[in-house]
């Protein structure tokens, strides 16, 4: 294994374009060709926008303290009063809101960024969409494959900019990746390996009273009415299926989204998908699978296995050392002429040379964004679409659904990516969508 490490001094080049993370990693070739690509500028103090946010948790709060560096933040909104206090004097008195539609109602409010869970994801982006404003969505971007098409249904009517949080696109360790495949660096792509950080295995959980500041039924929303348990709740919501889909959807949103941009199959799919639970869940505990195995087959010959491991945290940070073949959770595309290996802050090829040869004769650029937020913004003004716009949010998490359904069903299932339909498959057909729980459906949008 060999990993090409390049020294970079223009550190002032690297803080401008937000890419000084792992971009030692990046070959000298590549570094020189993005120094060409305009960094992101925050806006004009007389031109920033209103920005509200919606879901007051950590990863929302963190994701708006990004945006703010090209906007006012004007309005935070959540069920849970100490989480949008805490927003509201982290970002200088932001006024409060308990309910994100009446927050919708500001016509001073330009753009919103969406860190609720996953399972109101949905609701809220066509809520802000049809308000007229933009939005940044936290990924996953849906609970389901069919709440993804009545989201590109909305974009399509409002002319909205959303961009999905899949941040590993405008990383470009992955970008370098995906070019190099597309291009044909490896000769002929014949597989692509996704691992994923294996989920909690824990319980029982016991019902508890609920907390005084949460509003536990508008938390609920669309899902089945439960008596309150803490570990339902904030964080630990996204290893329970009612809510979300386990490490499949919450990483699976970010390396199986590599693993198409790789492929170029962002606005398709695949035709085949086989899964299964390698442990079976603690009764009482959480139900998302903790660890599985789902392999994938597309039209092109192309295979895909997406599997859990114990390789890394669930932050990217190692847990000690890797025993040898060991893979980091990551992108692993193999050709028929070597292997490429990415993941954050690395990135890893069989041969030095695959990484450091510059191409030449390129068939093949991608979208080049080295700054997630700011690309959000820039779209704002310019209405172009983002990097990573509500049609491939869609697609890449659509792969993680088909992959949880067929963790779920424990069967091989045969899709049609055109239709976004399972083959003479009435059972699975049930799993693209869900009953939503009065008032909680799409008519309160």
């Amino acid at each position: 294994m060999i990993s090409q490490s390049i020294r970079i001094s223009r550190r002032r080049f690297l803080k401008s374009t937000g890419i000084a993370t792992g971009a030692s990693l990046l070959p000298a070739w590549y570094l020189d060709e993005i120094r060409g690509q305009a960094a992101t500028k925050p806006l004009s103090p007389n031109d920033k926008p209103n920005i509200a946010l919606i879901g007051c948790g950590g990863q929302g709060r963190y994701d708006t303290t990004l945006a703010a560096k090209f906007g006012n933040v004007i309005a935070v909104c959540d069920v849970d009063s100490s989480h949008a206090e805490a927003a509201s004097k982290q970002f200088g008195g932001a006024q409060i809101y308990r309910d994100f539609r009446k927050l919708l109602e500001r016509d001073d409010l330009h753009a919103v960024i969406n860190g609720t869970p996953d399972h109101w994801h949905t609701l809220v982006n066509i809520a802000v969409m049809k308000s007229g404003k933009d939005v940044y969505s936290e990924k996953p971007l849906t609970l389901t494959i069919d709440e993804g098409k009545h989201l590109i249904k909305v974009a399509r009517e409002t002319n909205r900019i959303l961009q999905t949080g899949s941040q590993q696109r405008s990383d470009p360790n992955f970008r370098l990746a995906c070019e190099l495949v597309r291009n044909g660096r490896l000769g002929k792509l014949k597989h692509i390996v996704t691992s994923l950080p294996d989920g909690p295995r824990r319980g029982p959980f016991s019902p508890s009273p609920v907390p005084p500041e949460l509003d536990w039924n508008f938390w609920q929303g669309q899902t089945a009415e439960v008596p309150y348990v803490k570990e339902r709740c904030h964080g630990s919501f996204r290893y329970w299926w009612d809510y979300s889909g386990g490490t499949m959807t919450d990483w699976g949103a970010h390396h199986n989204d590599i693993a198409l941009w790789g492929l170029g199959l962002e606005p398709n799919g695949p035709a085949a998908i086989e899964g299964k639970a390698l442990v079976q869940m603690i009764p009482g505990g959480f139900t998302a699978a903790a660890e599985y195995q789902v392999d994938y087959t597309y039209s092109n010959g192309v295979t895909q296995r997406c599997q859990s491991t114990g390789g890394n945290g669930p932050d990217g940070s190692l847990r000690g050392a890797l025993k040898p073949g060991e893979l980091y959770h990551g992108v692993k595309f193999e050709g028929s002429d070597g292997w490429i290996f990415v993941t954050r802050g690395k990135i890893e090829a069989s041969q030095p040379e695959l990484l450091t040869t510059p191409l030449s004769n390129k068939t093949v650029t991608l979208y080049a964004s080295n700054n997630h937020m700011g690309n959000f913004f820039d779209c704002i003004r310019s209405r172009k679409q983002p990097i990573c716009d509500v049609e491939t949010g869609h697609r890449s998490v659509s792969l993680c659904h088909l992959g949880v359904i067929a963790i779920r069903l424990g069967r091989k299932l045969q899709w049609d990516p055109a239709r976004e339909q399972f083959i003479n498959d009435k059972e699975a057909d049930g799993w693209l969508s869900r009953v939503q729980r009065k008032p909680w459906t799409y008519e309160m949008v």
